[in-house]
């Protein structure tokens, strides 16, 4: 199994509170992960997938058999299959109040699955599991892990046609089964259109009026199922910096479909070459080194991006305990250059550290773009506070500034 990152806090969360939920998209790893760690528990453990009508029969009587079985560690896998169990997981926590009771893992975010906020307040820890992460996977080929996602069995299929089709078949599936039975009201059809528009303005500013002239629908009722899928863990809306520093600042979230394999999919690009050709080739890049960013990243950091309208822009903009603590520009180029806007908006936030993160020699064919290599990952300094790097070493770079 391949280690990830959020195995210590997991971990803690087992032998700490009754009840853990382990949050991510289908295919991502929890299951994996999960019975990886249960045989550290201090007791044995009993899984139930909630899909398999055999496990289900077993839930007939959920209060007697979950009585009968105390002693152990259940784990529930989908649990938004079963949402009439949470209110009695609640008076089972009550009346044996002990770590690692149950395992809740499900494939939306804690506020789509509702029933588990409203009954097991202050009873469950939340905890979400990302595709694969880049600095989870220290031999892994940068161009191959931007192309394909981090989708394990995207990121590790033998072939680049096995890939494609299975990539194929989870984008399918997930748009025909998945997101209905999450509670999508929309027609598949439908919102593969949406998925895919979206996925052509990757990284772009969201705008509601667009998309619902070209589904023909209302603008609500497409606010509406963004931020479904949002709320199911496969597009994310990076909010603008809201913070008054005397400026006209964009208030419009930018979007992105947050797995770059999924988001190659969607646009039917079959390898990267053909990625490098497609408009959307930066906005990829900077969708792909935003999720890497966040993973990095600690709870009490909040990321956004600063824009005005006089064109002063920072891709991201992290901030901990009420200020700027660094920014980010994300360049499709190993020889990167800043605009004047650039500047401008690192003056408006009181000149925080910038990193200019950049693909690095090894994330592109042959290692090069055609205006240049980047000498090294660790990059260069471009100023006393500004300094390029590469995503592989962006870990390293943020750790220096104790983030």
């Amino acid at each position: 199994m391949i280690p990830r990152a959020l195995e210590p806090d997991l971990l803690l969360r087992l032998t700490h509170v009754p009840a853990t939920a382990l949050l991510g998209p289908r295919q991502v790893g929890k299951t994996t992960l999960v019975r990886y760690l249960v045989p550290r528990l201090p007791k044995s453990s009993l899984y139930l997938d909630l899909e398999n009508p055999a496990d289900r029969a077993r839930l007939t009587e959920p209060q007697l058999f979950l009585e009968a079985n105390a002693d152990k560690t259940i784990i529930l896998d989908e649990i938004h299959r079963l949402p009439e169990v949470f209110p009695l997981l609640r008076g089972l926590i009550d009346r044996q109040r002990e770590p690692g009771r149950f395992i809740l893992l499900g494939s939306a975010s804690y506020d789509l699955l509702r029933n588990t906020s409203e009954s097991l307040a202050g009873r469950v820890a939340y905890l979400e599991l990302t595709p694969l992460l880049l600095d989870e996977l220290p031999a892994a080929s940068v161009r191959m892990h931007w192309f394909r996602g981090g989708f394990p069995a995207s990121y590790l299929a033998p072939s680049d046609a096995v890939q494609q089709f299975w990539m194929g078949d989870f984008l399918t599936t997930y748009l025909e089964k998945d997101l209905p039975q999450l509670g999508l009201t929309a027609r598949p059809a439908l919102t593969r259109r949406l998925l895919t528009m979206l996925a052509h303005g990757q990284g772009g500013l969201l705008n509601y009026s667009t998309l619902a002239n070209s589904l023909g629908l209302s603008q609500p009722t497409v606010a509406g199922y963004v931020e479904f899928l949002e709320r199911a863990l496969l597009v994310r809306r990076l909010p603008p910096y809201f913070t008054n520093v005397g400026k006209r600042l964009t208030k419009t979230p930018k979007v992105y479909l947050r797995d770059a394999g999924l988001l190659h999919r969607a646009l039917g690009l079959p390898d990267l070459n053909a990625l490098l050709g497609h408009p959307v080739a930066g906005g990829s890049w900077e969708g792909y080194v935003l999720e890497q960013l966040l993973g990095y990243l600690k709870p009490e950091h909040t990321a956004s991006f600063y824009r005005t309208s006089n064109g002063a822009e920072l891709d991201v903009v992290i901030e901990a305990g009420g200020r700027v603590v660094v920014a980010l520009e994300i360049k499709l180029s190993n020889a990167p250059t800043l605009s004047r806007g650039t500047h401008s908006a690192l003056a408006d936030l009181g000149n925080p550290p910038l990193l200019v993160v950049t693909p690095g020699v090894d994330a592109l064919p042959d290692g090069k773009l055609p205006d240049g290599e980047l000498p090294g990952d660790e990059g260069y300094p471009l100023a006393e506070t500004i300094r390029v790097c590469s995503l592989r070493s962006l870990p390293r770079h943020l750790r220096a500034l104790s983030l």
